[in-house]
């Protein structure tokens, strides 16, 4: 795909590095980076009363903190992204941007006359400005799906931030609220268990994470490879199941495929979505997506933004705060 871009450039003193790439569709950066944040108090992410968005990231180079703005051309059909980056991986995070915010993804063959009349809809509002964005910070993405597994959102929120502000890094740069960087994952495996239990991470969880990390090197290769390849590496730690891969090769890998297979929610949503049938399980939205093969989280992203999503059938489940016990 061919962009206009400048490269990043380093400048001194404290206004870091910056760059503007010109994308090739209009850039919206709330539904494209949107996937990344946990909850509105996620210490990685904040949109500031501008409407800029900040974004923090562990590279290979070290900890970076990105400010994102874009001036959108509307009738050419694309935007310039805007671009500011602080500490030691910023020229990482900023040679990356283009990735980030989906330029290596390919809607072309997406089958969208097979979609019922509102998902449709969506579509066409949605394709002009929505890529699949691909992090390639694999190892984030894991911990971050980890921390999801089999526990309320609220839950899981609250531990991410807990992990984030007690042994991430303070974000360099002037960010709009004190914002973190995801740690080292040396500083992960040195988490005492009781440090994970007053962050109201469940023994398998985090015995999982730490799993991980101890193979963080290998799993961050998985950006490299083809999806496939990334899809076994990834499933081989124990605890990481087919659930967690797809939620980590959507994010960090730009898979355009990923389905998040034994989601509490996502089967019932994609299955009222197409039929109307209050019953949905994994089988049905497997079958009802056979047709988007090589698209299937597409359809996910657009039943997650459009719905409709099925209606709850009783009270919302009691979160029991287990931190001080």
């Amino acid at each position: 795909m061919a962009v206009s871009a400048s490269p990043p450039t380093a400048e001194s003193g404290p206004s870091g590095a910056a760059r503007d790439w010109s994308a090739p569709y209009l850039v919206d950066l709330g539904l494209v980076l949107g996937v990344f944040a946990r909850g509105a108090l996620d210490p990685a992410v904040a949109v500031d009363a501008t409407g800029g968005h900040w974004r923090t990231v562990r590279t290979p180079d070290g900890p970076a903190t990105l400010h994102l703005t874009t001036t959108p051309d509307p009738a050419a059909g694309r935007s310039v992204v805007h671009a500011q980056g602080w500490g030691p991986g910023c020229l990482w995070a900023l040679d990356r941007l283009p990735s980030l915010l989906g330029d290596g993804d390919d809607p072309a063959g997406f089958p969208a006359d097979r979609l019922p009349a509102h998902l449709a809809k969506g579509w066409s509002q949605l394709q002009g400005h929505w890529r699949m964005p691909r992090s390639q910070r694999v190892v984030e993405a894991l911990v971050a799906a980890v921390l999801e597994q089999k526990v309320t959102g609220l839950e899981a929120r609250r531990s991410w931030a807990a992990l984030l502000r007690d042994v991430g890094t303070p974000a360099p740069g002037p960010t709009p609220r004190p914002m973190h960087v995801f740690p080292e994952p040396e500083a992960i495996v040195r988490v005492p268990s009781w440090q994970w239990h007053r962050w109201g991470v469940q023994p398998a969880q985090s015995a999982t994470i730490i799993r991980a990390m101890r193979v963080a090197g290998r799993l961050e290769q998985c950006s490299a490879l083809p999806i496939a390849d990334a899809r076994r590496r990834l499933g081989a730690v124990d605890g990481v199941g087919p659930w967690t891969v797809a939620e980590v090769s959507s994010r960090a890998l730009g898979d355009a495929d990923a389905v998040s297979v034994g989601d509490y929610h996502l089967a019932g949503h994609v299955v009222f979505a197409f039929t109307g049938s209050r019953d949905g399980d994994d089988q049905q939205m497997e079958e009802l997506l056979e047709p988007f093969a090589g698209h299937r989280h597409r359809v996910q992203r657009l039943v997650e933004v459009f719905g409709p999503h099925r209606p709850a059938r009783g009270p919302r489940a009691t979160i029991t705060d287990h931190r001080g016990r």
